[in-house]
């Protein structure tokens, strides 16, 4: 298979199956004319990055994950702790997000909005 075809079989953009091949998650085949060949077993690893990626991993917890996936020798518990590790950061991140959300709330709340000059958002900002 051609990158155009891996592309549409994958849903990866090429310039994203190229990444992956220039940081190492993949390698595919290359003929004499340069031109890359892919297996369907780089198709498979292909599917397993993107899915990856779509639950927010970062490239070296899929370089971790892809490494597993291949060691028919892995202990569970070893994917277990990469999917927690990732788990309680989207935690952190939901938890700054609603922290977020709920002061600029209040601080919505607390602005007239009017032709008035005095705004509790701006002054909050300038607290620093």
């Amino acid at each position: 298979m051609n990158i155009s075809e891996v592309a549409q079989r994958t849903d990866l953009p090429p310039k994203t199956i190229r990444y992956y091949e220039d940081i190492g998650l993949i390698r595919p085949e290359r003929r004499e004319n340069g031109y890359r060949v892919f297996s369907e077993s780089d198709l498979h690893k292909l599917a397993f990055l993107g899915r990856a990626r779509a639950l927010g991993f970062s490239i070296e917890d899929c370089r971790t994950l892809l490494a597993l996936y291949e060691d028919e020798t892995r202990a569970s518990g070893d994917v277990k702790r990469v999917a927690r590790e990732h788990l309680e950061r989207i935690e952190d991140k939901i938890a700054q997000l609603q922290s977020m959300r709920d002061t600029l709330t209040h601080l919505v709340r607390e602005c007239a909005g009017d032709a008035r000059p005095d705004c509790p958002i701006l002054k909050d900002l300038a607290k620093g």
